[in-house]
């Protein structure tokens, strides 16, 4: 079983416990009709496929049809996908189909929209790991499908050397050295991403090696300008901390490769939907 089905099926045992009784109650066992989702909001859908899924794990002879799909802008009265077949079954999904999929939606619509304001420019926004506890695999694909990039899935892909890792050690050239000795003991490697507060830890990585991106956390755009000169082409740089719509592509403007956005999963505004019933 893949990590979306585990999700999914723990979300449907939360969400129906030991029955929905209103649905029991109300409608007819073998009661078979159809709704559609409709769209009430401008934004970038997402979240297609999984409530598809949704729909499947719930009740396999559930059929969809599918007119918009995920990375398309929608506008209010526009018709996503209709679902047919038992009408208990559609109801059990509802609402979890309609939670992931305004999730999903908000997090891709507010990706394109700093997407959109680097445009031209040669900067790629990336995520952070402030993602919603247990959803982080739909986070993150939203976020690629509102044109973003994943910074790093988990604490396992990628090694980031943030300040308390410094403080703990006593040092950067400490830290980045124990990583080394870390890559040996393990005989692997991975990507060494190294935090600096300052244009004086800069300077020290840059005299220190042993990294493949320095990530300039909360710089002013006098300093990351500075930063990126310094550092030129011997690696990778990231923009992080503050940044918003506002100043984006301001700081796009100073060079960096990489802009960190944690606001693209933990500050958004879920896309407004819901999932009409067609009677008559």
């Amino acid at each position: 079983m893949d990590d979306l089905d585990k999700f999914l099926l723990n979300a449907i045992r939360e969400d129906v416990g030991d029955g929905d009784h209103t649905s029991e109650a109300c409608i007819p066992d073998g009661t078979h009709g159809r709704a559609n989702l409709l769209i009430k909001d401008n934004g970038i859908l997402a979240g297609v496929d999984v409530a598809r899924r949704v729909f499947e794990l719930i009740d396999p002879a559930i059929e969809m049809e599918i007119h918009v799909r995920d990375g398309e802008y929608v506008r209010p009265g526009v018709i996503v996908f209709e679902v047919r077949g038992n009408v208990r079954s559609i109801l059990l999904g509802e609402r979890l189909a309609l939670n992931i999929m305004q999730h999903m939606s908000g997090i891709a619509t507010q990706t394109r929209a700093f997407v959109d304001k680097v445009k031209g420019l040669k900067a790629r926004i990336l995520d952070t790991r402030k993602t919603t506890p247990g959803m982080r695999l739909l986070d993150k694909e939203a976020v690629r499908i509102g044109g973003g990039e994943n910074h790093r899935m988990g604490l396992y892909d990628m090694i980031l050397i943030k300040d308390n890792h410094i403080d703990y050690l006593g040092s950067i050239e400490k830290a980045i050295d124990a990583v080394h000795d870390y890559f040996r003991k393990k005989g692997r490697t991975w990507k060494i991403v190294i935090e600096a507060r300052d244009l004086e830890a800069v300077d020290r990585i840059l005299a220190h090696g042993g990294v493949d991106r320095i990530m300039l956390d909360n710089f002013s755009l006098e300093d990351t300008r500075t930063a990126v000169e310094k550092i030129g082409d011997r690696f990778e740089t990231e923009s992080s901390g503050g940044i918003t719509l506002d100043n984006v592509r301001a700081y796009a403007l100073c060079g960096v490769d990489y802009i960190s956005v944690g606001a693209l999963t933990h500050q958004i505004r879920s896309l407004d939907m819901s999932l009409k019933a067609v009677v008559g």
